[in-house]
């Protein structure tokens, strides 16, 4: 991993494809007019609509949405975390697909793992119905910016999949997410920054934000964070950028500070239960 700048972009994505892509254009310019050789997408960045509307497009949401990031990637020379969009899945349904896609192409896919299945106050949300579940973990090489772990949102709460992504080499976390505005207020820094400080590594976090359609309001508050878990930058509430510069000098100190990725033991179950017994 050399110096770089990186951007988490924010939007409020909506059912309308066409202008979905047109805003991530927009963003994905302005993010490379700074200096971003790295530019994350939120998750739904091509589609925030109704779930069966999102299954009967999968196909061309995901043709039109990799069409965009490779040509936008190779027009300027960056590496583009595409968020998330739905793609083609068996028995009528459709993944959530991220992409991590270089200036020669898409190098890596993931297809969420962890499918949102949660009734909170506002609504009932139920990924699960329409969505397949991935079974991969991904890293991939992002060329000077470094490898990347790839996860998208509701992976968040799953501690184990970032120790796996640590384990595998990642320097920078990719967290493209579309929180709910209900849990987000006190849960999505606090979850970004453990990522971070248990890990050790650099967390990129683009975000939704705003009303997309009745009934689903989001969080907001796409942030770069480093391997301390120090909040370096924060879009706000509206459609935006989150730009701050990597240093992987700031990597190195911090895991010969606190090198608790050498420190790791594995617990065995069975050694669990052995100890508890006999105390």
């Amino acid at each position: 991993m050399n110096p770089i700048t990186a951007a988490a972009i924010q939007l409020t994505s909506t059912p309308d494809l066409d202008a979905n892509l047109a805003e991530a254009e927009r963003w994905i310019e302005q993010a490379a007019h700074h200096g971003a050789s790295l530019i994350g997408l939120p998750e739904n960045f091509s589609y925030l609509g109704p779930d069966a509307k999102r299954v009967e497009m999968a196909e061309e949401i995901a043709r039109r949405s990799e069409e965009l990031l490779i040509r936008e990637a190779a027009r300027r020379g960056v590496w583009i975390l595409g968020g998330g969009h739905p793609a083609p899945a068996p028995d009528g349904k459709a993944f959530n697909r991220g992409v991590l896609v270089g200036p020669e192409g898409i190098v890596a896919t993931y297809d969420k793992i962890h499918l949102f299945d949660v009734n909170l106050p506002e609504r009932a949300y139920r990924e699960s119905d329409r969505t397949a579940a991935g079974h991969a973990v991904v890293t991939a090489d992002a060329g000077s910016c470094g490898r990347i772990g790839l996860s998208i949102c509701y992976d968040l709460r799953f501690p184990e999949l970032y120790r796996e992504l640590a384990a595998r080499g990642a320097d920078i976390l990719s967290v493209p997410s579309a929180f709910t505005a209900y849990t987000g207020r006190d849960h999505w820094l606090p979850l970004l920054q453990a990522r971070a400080i248990e890990n050790t590594c650099f967390v990129i976090a683009p975000a939704q934000c705003g009303t997309h359609f009745p009934g689903r309001t989001t969080h907001g508050h796409a942030l770069i964070l480093d391997p301390w878990g120090t909040l370096l930058a924060d879009a706000g509430t509206t459609p935006g950028l989150a730009i701050a510069n990597l240093d992987p000098s700031r990597l190195n100190d911090v895991r010969s500070l606190i090198p608790s990725l050498k420190h790791r033991r594995l617990v065995h179950p069975t050694t669990a239960e052995s100890s508890t017994s006999s105390a």
